[in-house]
């Protein structure tokens, strides 16, 4: 049987049996370089294709007759790992030209010359494989692709080496292994640490946090300056939220059973649900103790709730599509609006970064946005618990902000289930939702509710008892601000307080009534109108939201309220509870905020190709630090001037005082002094303050404007009152001012001088 070159029309013998098996992978490599030079000319003188001499340079044996890639038995006719006979040669599968003998593979020179070029094998690719060269064994044949000990050894002996065909040719080490890079060590568990921390400062959500607490520090400055003896803004209502604080967080590790029942307004009941309670901040309350440590966890509380503003209304940005910069701008005129200047002294208003946060987490857990829409693939049911979590942790900081929220939950989720049906019967195909995602919104939903429901049933407590403490309409029409409120800044401004003021001289109630949200705001949202990355339908709906919340702010000076605030008080359970409309421009101010982040978002994108279209870049810094002007100037209209008055000292009598005690002389405005100071071991307290005085109080200061006398006296003891600490400090222009000093023995009680203070014994 012969086996030949296709196209040559030459044929030579074809080696059978054991000689093919040893023999057939050099049949024309181990030839000597006469013969193969003669046969490399033969072939293409008669094949008319031109032979290069990197071609003749492959066939030479002088040049080195090893297996080159492509053109040897690696590849071709050599036999496979192992034993068994080479492709082509095996007689049992016969000897096809095409698959036969020859190193070429059964191709023209010219061809095989074209592959070994392209392989990287042409002239010399022998040599730095270690081929054999001319009649000697090959140096080191562990180099060759895909080489194995038993195909090295066959080619040894196809060179005239004396090995047995069974015994493998060693492989020796790699030539080029001395200049190769040395290996990377492999990292220790603290370098690993240390990456790891690395990563985490420099995330984004680590620097926006970092970012928003400093600047709350920088912009409610000088709170933290002397943070145990000074409150912002006033040192009324704040002494007040500074014991709720206290108290919760004391209570709950004392008696939980009594947490409603606090130790101001004795003896009424329910009376820690006579205003805002702050309940989500009682774990602070759990630390320290006393009148100046309280003061210490509002103070810094108050700069935390600015923080978390800042950071919740910059991740609902973010995850709606707004850049960085777009989302930076909507956090810090969201926090730091001018209007929320005049609620410096309630915590509770301030404290509304649960709002956005949680609307961000349960966006992210839906896996929507304003600007990609709907994205079933970005689903996330732990994303959705954090956010029902956040949100019922907002509603337990007070109902005055959180009931809002919390129908506009209600209102989404379902508008959301409405949606929702109407597009599976439109295009009869269901919207990708998942059954965890279901089940997340349904716990959550169940964990809000009822964190609602525990929460008001004390207030529904307190209306049954007190049904004078329910507002009226015309309670709101006192508190309701005109349209001028939108343009209006209050005094606590740096930039627009004192260019206001013969403004806010025109309104009736001006604390609850300068709203103006920022004129830099309005401009930036005026122009994400126009120019923006947010759909055209997307941005009607926010200026209709914008409207629409402003109409409601108004209470009943828009159209009196009949197709506005009025349907809404007398209709949704407890709305009838918030005296003050002008509190809904939170979430105006968070919808303008959201309209300029998109304005300032395109604003953004076009410097950044523009910058890239340019040839040097330059001046694209300049660019880029310009598309940081809204930033500042939002920052700049948010400065104040908001005073930290020094909180009155507590009295020394107040520390050893046993309770139940009265503290004279009492007012709604002492009375929150008086609060704070009981923080030292909570006795019972007649005082009290909050937003309705319980009829019982007002006849205890009626009748102990006599103090001490008979009836006074009887009618204390009556109540359960054991002590009576009346200030001197205060008694200037009131009839204790006569009878501070007046004798006691007859009326059968003990009087006793304490600091500034006379102390009574009943």
């Amino acid at each position: 049987m012969t086996s030949g070159q296709p196209g040559t029309g030459n044929a030579r013998p074809s080696p059978t049996g054991a000689a093919a098996e040893s023999q057939a992978p050099t049949t024309a490599a181990a030839g000597t370089p006469t013969q193969q030079n003669a046969a490399a000319k033969q072939v293409a003188a008669e094949s008319g294709t031109a032979v290069s001499a990197n071609a003749a340079k492959g066939t030479d044996a002088s040049k080195g007759s090893g297996p080159a890639k492509g053109s040897g038995p690696a590849k071709g006719s050599g036999p496979a790992k192992g034993s068994g006979p080479a492709k082509g040669s095996d007689p049992a599968k016969g000897s096809d030209p095409a698959k036969g003998t020859d190193p070429a593979k059964g191709t023209d020179p010219a061809k095989d010359t074209e592959r070994a070029k392209d392989s990287g094998t042409v002239d010399g690719a022998a040599k730095d494989s270690g081929a054999i060269k001319a009649g000697k064994p090959a140096k080191d044949s562990g180099t060759a692709k895909n080489s194995d000990p038993a195909r090295d050894a066959k080619a040894d002996g196809a060179d005239g080496t004396d090995k047995a065909d069974s015994e493998a040719k060693p492989v020796g080490p790699e030539r080029w292994e001395a200049f190769a890079s040395a290996p990377e060590p492999k990292p220790s568990i603290f370098s690993r640490a240390s990456r790891s921390v690395g990563r985490f400062l420099i995330h984004e959500w680590t620097l926006a946090a970092l970012g928003a607490l400093a600047l709350a520090v920088l912009m409610t400055w000088p709170t933290l300056r002397y943070p145990r003896y000074t409150l912002p803004q006033d040192y009324w209502d704040p002494s007040l939220q500074a014991w709720q604080m206290a108290w919760s967080g004391h209570i709950l590790l004392a008696d939980p059973a009594r947490l409603w029942q606090s130790n101001t307004f004795f003896p009424e009941l329910w009376s820690f649900a006579f205003s805002d309670t702050l309940l989500g901040y009682a774990p602070a309350g759990m630390l320290g103790s006393g009148p100046e440590d309280a003061v210490l966890r509002y103070n810094i509380m108050f700069v935390l709730a600015h923080a978390l503003a800042t950071l919740g209304a910059y991740a609902l940005a973010r995850q709606l599509g707004a850049g960085r910069i777009g989302a930076a701008v909507a956090g810090v005129s969201y926090t730091y609006a001018p209007w929320l200047l005049a609620q410096a002294g309630h915590l509770h208003v301030l404290s509304n970064g649960g709002i956005p946060l949680a609307l961000a987490m349960l966006a992210r857990g839906h896996g929507w946005s304003l600007r990609h829409g709907y994205r079933p693939e970005r689903r996330h049911d732990g994303w959705v618990y954090a956010g029902w979590l956040v949100a019922a942790w907002q509603l337990s900081l007070g109902f005055g902000i959180g009931l809002p929220f919390a129908y506009f939950l209600a209102g989404a989720v379902l508008v959301a289930a409405v949606l929702f049906f109407v597009r599976r019967l439109r295009t009869g195909q269901a919207v990708p939702f998942g059954r965890r995602l279901f089940v997340a919104d349904v716990l959550g939903g169940v964990l809000f509710a009822g964190v609602g429901l525990l929460m008001a049933f004390p207030f529904f407590k307190v209306t049954e008892l007190h049904p004078y403490a329910e507002r009226t309409i015309a309670d709101i029409s006192l508190f309701s601000p005109p349209a001028s409120g939108f343009v209006t800044a209050p005094g606590e401004s740096r930039i627009w307080g004192g260019l206001h003021e013969g403004a806010r001289a025109a309104l009736p109630w001006h604390p609850e009534m300068t709203l103006l949200p920022g004129f830099v705001l309005y401009a930036l949202a005026a122009g994400g109108l126009l120019f923006s990355v947010w759909r055209l339908r997307h941005r009607l709906l926010l200026l209709a939201g914008v409207l629409l919340t402003m109409a409601f702010a108004m209470g009943t000076r828009f159209f009196d309220g009949t197709f506005t605030y009025v349907p809404l008080f007398e209709h949704l359970p407890g709305w009838s509870g918030l005296r003050t409309p002008g509190r809904l421009m939170l979430w105006t101010t968070l919808l303008l905020g959201l309209l300029a982040a998109g304005a300032v978002t395109a604003l953004t994108d076009r410097v950044r190709e523009l910058t890239a279209q340019r040839i040097p870049s330059w001046p694209g810094p300049w660019l880029r630090m310009a598309t940081l002007l809204p930033l500042l100037l939002v920052t700049v209209e948010g400065l104040n001037t908001t005073p930290h008055p020094v909180v009155p000292t507590q009295p020394a009598a107040m520390r050893s005082a046993e309770g139940p005690l009265l503290v004279l002389p009492s007012n709604q405005s002492l009375d929150q002094h008086v609060m704070l100071w009981s923080t030292s071991g909570f006795p019972d307290v007649v005082n009290g303050g909050s937003g309705f005085t319980p009829r019982q109080l007002d006849d205890v200061r009626r009748v102990s404007q006599s103090f001490p006398d008979q009836t006074s006296v009887d009618y204390l003891r009556t109540l359960g009152v054991r002590t009576v600490v009346l200030l001197r400090g205060q008694v200037a222009g009131t009839p204790w001012e006569i009878s501070i000093d007046a004798p006691v023995e007859p009326l059968g009680i003990s009087r006793q001088e304490v600091g500034d203070a006379v102390v009574y014994r009943l």
